[in-house]
């Protein structure tokens, strides 16, 4: 005679397991935070610039896509992530998130409490330009400004040596429907051998921009335009992988452009796209 299977457990046990697993996740963080006390003792916080290292943060921002499973959407673990270590980061070495509300307030606040949480505090502008000048005075402050669109060149004050850089752009994993969709850019200032350089940020002026123009290069590479001092030029922001800046220099010249200036204007990693199944892809 074969045995009863087992009863289901109660929704009490289910419940107490849950507590232990809470009650783990915070000893965890806890034991985080140790460390990360122990890591201030040892860098004694003088490092120049932003805390944020960008090209361990890409990698380990991976590595939690490619072991996630389960019914906890994708999102909530990229936002669980990131504010922690935000905030760890914000107790490392203070600093603030000033964003360019110039494309949408609340959208522009959506992606900075997304991203970076409420402990961090925030700043307003209204202006690309004035979010990036703030940060340029500060020590290791961030600026999120629109990746898409713009009004303003405002990327040409990232060219001098020693300026703030592009670090990195956000959401890193992209879906039609992201809590925090707005498209944007991290500018700081980091560390060289912290940046991740998998997608490259030129600042490109050229005169004789036209749809053709547009159109020819566009296939090539994410750009953002705005009107130049020239009666036909553009300022570009341009956003190429492989391969390279080269060929897209050379794009644009047989299209009819011709390059004034051009300079590297900082890096970011490449973005994980979540389509409709919910396996992201790099």
């Amino acid at each position: 005679m074969s045995n009863p299977p087992p009863s289901p457990p109660s929704l009490a046990d289910l419940r107490k397991e849950i507590d232990a697993i809470d009650e783990q996740v915070h000893r965890l963080l806890m034991a985080r935070g140790d460390i990360i006390d122990r890591l201030i003792q040892v860098k004694k916080t003088q490092e120049v610039g932003s805390a944020f290292r960008p090209a361990r943060e890409a990698s380990m921002m991976r590595e939690l896509v490619q072991r996630h499973r389960g019914i906890l959407p994708l999102d909530t673990i990229e936002s669980i992530w990131r504010v922690i270590i935000s905030t760890f980061t914000y107790v490392q070495a203070p600093f603030a998130v000033h964003a360019d509300i110039s494309v949408g307030e609340s959208a522009m606040r959506d992606s900075a409490r997304f991203h970076f949480g409420f402990v961090v505090p925030y700043v307003a502008h209204f202006s690309a330009q004035a979010a990036v000048e703030a940060v340029a005075a500060s020590k290791g402050d961030l600026a999120l400004v629109s990746a898409i669109a713009s009004r303003t060149p405002w990327w040409n004050a990232l060219e001098a040596d020693g300026a703030p850089k592009i670090i990195a752009r956000l959401p890193f994993l992209e879906r039609a429907d992201h809590p925090a969709a707005l498209p944007v850019f991290v500018i700081s200032r980091v560390a060289d051998d912290a940046m991740v350089t998998e997608v490259q940020t030129w600042s490109v002026r050229v005169s004789g921009w036209t749809a053709d123009v547009a159109r020819a290069v566009a296939p090539l590479a994410e750009i953002v335009a705005v009107p130049d001092t020239a009666f036909d030029g553009a300022a570009l922001l341009i956003s190429v992988t492989e391969p390279g800046f080269e060929t897209i220099k050379t794009a644009l010249i047989k299209a009819g452009a011709s390059v004034r200036s051009s300079a590297l204007v900082g890096s970011h990693a490449t973005r994980y796209t979540v389509p409709s199944n919910g396996t992201a892809k790099g």
